[in-house]
């Protein structure tokens, strides 16, 4: 029997979706951040013409400067994720964008940041770093209002315009002319400012005036190019150089680490065994959330649930993993004083992690693997860590 013509028609048309979703999967953007030359990077001069662009943005999309023509005005803001201060005037940018799309104004903003270089240690006030994939989660957790691009391949955009500092405005006439760089205001504290700087110098663009202070000075955390390697080796050398011990805990000791009254810390509690994969294999996580947020009021403590004879085998793990954190072996054989000690309401199975407060109260808490972005983001926003200076 011979195929219908409805049949052919449709075969073909599935045919031609096939190969749509085929061109659509070679088109998605993969970030490859790469070592860039050593340069000097100097900052566009006003009255200098926008260098053009072709950047992956967090939509999906390819933007260029041809893609916002027909604004009047036109603004370029170099953020990142992890930076205090770029976090810090998200909403001033999602309010510009919102207050001035009708007047004519477009606002683009551009991670300048190579992943490659950015440290542990420089992550305390974030939740996520400056990778591609982050900067998406980071515009929809922010709902941003306007491109969100990323340049940190090779920073070529950047390095034309050169930001010194995350955010670095720079506000462009209609003939895209610089006329505006510089800071977004003058007080970084949310709610107590509103962009007052470049508001009076888009509203000059827009009217066709000279902006009255056409460059200001920025404050914020410095550009990572993607030249600046050699100290992000040097940091992890040293970490991996820390001393790891182990010491035994019994249960009041297990009780009295709980409590959290001697640290003044919020305090992350692992409770982990060599001979639990999932354990294991998260660790280095554990580590990273120390040097991440340790050099502030956080710190990482682990707890092993081998037995007590084992003290030898859970240390050779621990500096496996550079466990340069106050490590614990629980003591005693019977484990379940040690399931009553951390949490009664934890029914024993590994891995298990608690976030307390000092004196005992817990913030957060999980049975078995979980996403570690999402305790992140529990750690920055409780009030004694923030994301703001």
């Amino acid at each position: 029997m011979k195929p219908s013509v409805f049949a052919l028609s449709l075969l073909f048309l599935c045919a031609c979706q096939a190969k749509e979703n085929t061109k659509e999967a070679k088109a998605t953007f993969v970030a490859k951040p790469q070592p860039v030359p050593e340069q000097e990077v100097k900052t566009l001069s006003l009255g200098a013409a926008a260098p053009d662009f072709n950047l992956p943005g967090v939509d999906g999309k390819y933007y260029q400067m041809s893609d916002f023509k027909s604004a009047k005005a036109l603004v370029i803001i170099f953020t990142c994720n992890h930076c205090p201060t770029a976090q810090a005037y998200e909403a001033r940018m999602k309010s510009v964008a919102k207050d001035y799309s009708e007047k004519g104004l477009a606002l683009v903003a551009i991670s300048p940041n190579s992943p490659l270089g950015l440290l542990y240690e420089e992550l305390g006030y974030t939740d996520l770093n400056d990778d591609f994939e982050e900067m998406k989660i980071r515009a929809k957790d922010q709902d941003f209002n306007f491109p969100y691009l990323y340049d940190g391949d090779d920073e070529a955009v950047s390095i034309q315009y050169g930001p010194v500092a995350t955010p670095h405005a720079f506000l462009f006439d209609q003939n895209r002319k610089l006329a505006y760089v510089g800071r977004l205001d003058a007080i970084e504290k949310p709610g107590q400012a509103n962009a007052e700087d470049l508001r009076a110098a888009i509203d000059a663009v827009l009217a066709g005036k000279p902006v009255a202070t056409p460059e200001t000075k920025t404050f914020g955390c410095s550009t990572k190019w993607g030249w600046k390697l050699d100290y992000k080796d040097k940091m992890q050398k040293e970490w991996e150089s820390k001393p790891v011990s182990i010491a035994k805990l019994d249960v009041a000791g297990v009780k009295k680490l709980l409590k959290n009254e001697d640290s003044q810390k919020l305090r992350l509690v692992n409770v982990w065994a060599t001979w639990c994969g999932p354990c294991v294999l998260e660790y280095p996580e554990f580590i990273a959330l120390q040097r991440m947020y340790g050099a502030r009021d956080f710190e990482f403590v682990s707890i092993s649930a081998d037995k007590p004879d084992q003290e030898a085998k859970a240390l050779k793990l621990l500096q496996s993993k550079f466990s340069a954190v106050p490590n614990f072996l629980f003591a005693e054989e019977d484990k379940y004083a040690l399931i009553e000690a951390v949490d009664p309401d934890w029914n024993g199975a590994l891995p298990y992690t608690i976030l307390v407060e000092p004196g005992g109260k817990i913030v957060w808490k999980n049975q078995g693997t979980f996403d570690f972005y999402a305790l992140k983001k529990v750690i920055v926003e409780h009030a004694m860590i923030g994301r703001y200076f």
